[in-house]
């Protein structure tokens, strides 16, 4: 039997939004460490999915929007990259941006190009990622920004 209780929405909403933090968390150690796709997946399940750390339970994460992600800003990256470079003012080209402000583009990249998830869920989501990475700078209003012109250019239709 499945629980469709409002606690139970509530916790696989929190699960996927745990998930896209990690996902950004994963692309930017692999853009770092230069490790696979395959090796951060397994290190971010066996070690950060639910893990307790300074004395603080991480959320478990959907592990199938995980790896959807992971997998598709990998094997979708020059498109994406070509899209938030787009979106971005001439003088601040995709290599110039914050590694994790590009983490954060290509994962919300993936989910434009290649889930049914609303435009708008997706820019929220993403905007409230970059406010929990920058809690005190402009940047949450920067990703907003880029990805509003990412999502008309990729999802007119939800706009």
């Amino acid at each position: 039997m499945t629980d469709t209780s409002p606690k139970s929405g509530n916790k696989k909403r929190k699960m996927r939004s745990a998930s896209r933090l990690y996902a950004v968390q994963a692309l930017f150690q692999m853009e770092q460490s230069n490790q696979t796709v395959d090796a951060v997946r397994v290190e971010f399940l066996d070690h950060r999915f639910g893990a307790e750390y300074e004395g603080n339970q991480l959320e478990d994460g959907d592990v199938d929007l995980f790896s959807k992600i992971l997998e598709d800003a990998v094997n979708h990256q020059a498109r994406i990259d070509q899209l938030t470079d787009r979106a971005l003012v001439a003088k601040w080209p995709l290599g110039r941006i914050d590694p994790t402000l590009r983490a954060l583009f290509r994962a919300a990249g993936a989910e434009f190009f290649e889930t049914s998830t609303a435009a708008k869920i997706i820019i929220v989501e993403y905007v409230d990622i970059a406010g929990a990475f920058f809690p005190d700078g402009r940047e949450p209003h920067f990703v907003n920004a880029v990805l509003d012109h990412m999502g008309h250019e990729v999802r007119a239709s939800d706009f």
